[in-house]
């Protein structure tokens, strides 16, 4: 029996590492896209797309040794906080390094994706396609699949309909369809959403329109790109260290910490940004320029629009200015509860606290591995027990929202997942054996090359890529060279040397229970 075939749905950044997985296990992918090229939404195109894309002005918003592939870094002279454009040329590196393309049918559409007649015996699945080109359609049987599309595919609209929209004599557009400011100077524009895209597009909207109005129902806590001492914030923020610090420390002191750091910048409330919930009980907003454009008049801060008028709009406030759930029952977000054979998993259906290249990457390692039973997944009944646990905790954390049904936080998830296939580093056993790295893995980013140090996959230069990423964090930031540095003091110097007490406790408890 030669090896399985894996249909692979998609060439974004989900579907670019399930084939690089599939390779890696020996399996046969092959990847059906749309698009005449790779790179799924960052693939950016001015004209209609048929599918998500960024905008012209898109930058992301997590920093380059986050987003990283785990055996593939960014180079050290690329910013932290890439362009749209430096992401897609990364994604044709990584392409290109693998040779990812002659396993990618580009313009072919996936018409269907069913259980072979048989499936209940060999988990295969029939697939049709069309290809754009000729219209030809055709019929593939494959022993896998991994659905690589994403939760962007298409857009969301809010469920409530607003009133008098058929009124309006104005330009409506979703933020998918927006490209850049042209076509909106020296009008008034309102933009409805105070997420990353909705903020993103009044803050570029703010320096060519007239007057730029963004409506927001609860609110958000607004983060900036730039951390302490000038590092990317997730340099900081996705740590070990931090989420240790966050599963022990009670939720109103690191709430109350999180909400003095952000005030200090700017007073939410003064700004007519204040949210009821706290700074992580939603979806991140990353914005650096926001904050500005609110005080110099260029962004007004609205409540929720009551009603559209003819050429304006109502709020619930009464001024007037003139101008579904994606929950499933998905076990760790990728495995259907309703196939008997787990020969299909979805990947990248996440919203992430972090950075979406490696969940994807280390979900299809996962799911590549499953194909080949290499590992298996537990009984229906933990699975079960996993995606209730899972709905209770984030409706306790999160207000109840489309996104919020598939929020994860980035070291966790990636923790679950690498305990799955057997390439979770070891912290304690570190911290006696190489005390530097294990200092590196809890105090810096967890980028995703922790979880080729050990196990399947191993990658011999993780280790040396791990001891590094703080220098090419840091070097295209060294445009000119100061002879001296002020010396870094850590806020949670303390938390740390109480941690490593415990581990050595920890230890010692385990060594007396095994006598």
């Amino acid at each position: 029996m030669g090896p399985k075939c894996i249909a692979v749905i998609g060439a974004g950044a989900s579907g670019l590492a399930a084939i690089k997985c599939c390779l890696d296990e020996g399996l046969v992918p092959i990847c059906f896209e749309k698009q005449d090229d790779l790179g799924g939404l960052w693939r950016y195109k001015e004209g209609k797309k048929n599918g998500a894309t960024v905008y012209e002005s898109t930058v992301i918003n997590t920093s380059k040794e986050l987003m990283s592939y785990s055996d593939f870094p960014m180079p050290q002279d690329w910013p932290n906080f890439l362009h749209h454009s430096k992401v897609q040329e990364y994604y044709r590196r990584y392409a290109n390094r693998f040779l990812l393309h002659e396993h990618i049918q580009f313009g072919t559409e996936v018409l269907s994706c069913v259980r072979h007649l048989d499936f209940g015996k060999n988990g295969k699945w029939t697939l049709k396609t069309k290809k754009k080109d000729d219209e030809t359609i055709d019929e593939h049987v494959v022993d896998g699949v991994l659905v690589a599309v994403g939760h962007h595919a298409d857009p969301y609209f809010p469920k409530q309909d607003f009133p008098g929209t058929n009124l309006f004599k104005g330009k409506i557009i979703h933020s998918q369809d927006y490209r850049n400011f042209k076509g909106f100077e020296n009008m008034k524009v309102l933009v409805i959403g105070v997420g990353n895209s909705g903020s993103d597009i009044a803050v570029e909207l703010s320096s060519h329109a007239k007057q730029v109005y963004l409506s927001t129902r609860r609110g958000a806590w607004v983060f900036s790109r730039v951390g302490p001492y000038g590092m990317p914030v997730d340099f900081f923020g996705v740590t070990r260290y931090q989420k240790l610090m966050q599963d022990f420390l009670p939720e109103k002191l690191t709430r109350s910490f999180i909400e003095d750091m952000l005030m200090k910048k700017f007073d939410h409330a003064h700004y007519g940004l204040m949210p009821e919930h706290g700074p992580f009980n939603q979806h991140l907003t990353m914005n650096d320029d926001l904050p500005s454009r609110i005080i110099t008049g260029s962004i007004k801060i609205k409540c929720n629009v009551k009603c559209l008028r003819e050429s304006g709009v109502l709020f619930n406030d009464d001024t007037e200015e003139e101008v579904e759930d994606n929950a499933g029952d998905l076990y760790k977000y990728m495995w259907p509860m309703s196939l008997t054979n787990h020969t299909l998993a979805v990947i990248g259906h996440v919203q992430a606290f972090g950075a979406v290249n490696p969940i994807s990457e280390i979900q299809c390692r996962w799911a590549t591995r499953v194909f080949k039973g290499l590992a298996r997944l537990p009984t229906e009944y933990v699975m079960w027990k996993d995606i209730q646990d899972k709905r209770l905790k984030m409706k306790k954390r999160f207000y109840a929202s489309q996104r919020h049904s598939i929020e994860v936080d980035h070291v966790d998830y990636m923790d679950q997942i690498a305990e799955q296939i057997g390439v979770k580093p070891n912290l304690v056993k570190l911290f006696f054996t190489d005390y530097k790295l294990a200092k590196k893995l809890l105090c810096e980013v967890c980028s995703s090359y922790q979880y080729r140090l050990v196990g399947p996959g191993q990658w011999k230069p993780a280790r040396n890529t791990i001891l590094t990423q703080k220098s090419r964090m840091l070097f295209p930031l060294h445009t000119r060279i100061v002879k001296k540095h002020r010396k870094q003091k850590s806020f949670f110097n303390l938390f740390f040397v109480l941690f490593c007490i415990i581990i050595i406790l920890a230890f010692i408890a385990a060594l007396i229970m095994k006598l």
